[in-house]
């Protein structure tokens, strides 16, 4: 099945709004392309920096591209607020590129979920800045954040 429910379901309470959050941050920490991009509309509607996703098909091929570039990536997001079917979120997420530098990109994004609970809209801005390997914070093992990891607002970014 294409469109198969992913709860939690709109609307939203903070509970569950906090659940849809670590949901999607262990789904892109699993760097899985195909499990990802199921988790939103065959209609998803994306603006990633300057880049512009119609539909599921091309937003697995956005996240394949993303992570053939950004090695070792790690991610943790934090729910800034939500609405009835709408969660902001704020997000950072490590990285380094093929010739090892490594980067810190810090971004915003706003979702808009349909009553399946698949997101429709992603609108995503997204800032890098380099680092030194000794600067980094994220050194969990490549997949999903422990449990007993800090969050961002821990980690003072």
């Amino acid at each position: 099945m294409t469109t198969a429910p992913r709860p939690p379901l709109p609307p939203f309470t903070r509970d569950s709004a906090l659940e849809k959050v670590r949901l999607a941050e262990d789904g892109w920490n699993s760097r899985d392309a195909d499990k990802v991009a199921m988790a939103y509309s065959l209609d998803t509607r994306w603006r990633n920096r300057a880049e512009f996703v119609h539909g599921r098909d091309e937003a697995r091929a956005f996240l394949e591209r993303k992570w053939s570039k950004e090695l070792e990536y790690r991610l943790i997001k934090e729910l800034w607020a939500f609405s009835e079917s709408r969660i902001a979120v704020r997000y950072a997420y490590e990285w380094r590129d093929d010739s090892g530098n490594w980067f810190r990109s810090y971004g915003n994004e706003n979702w808009e979920f349909d009553d399946d609970g698949l997101m429709r809209h992603r609108y995503s801005s997204i800032n890098d800045l380099p680092i030194g390997e000794q600067e980094r914070k994220f050194h969990w093992p490549l997949g999903r954040r422990p449990d007993d990891h800090p969050g961002l607002s821990d980690l003072g970014l």
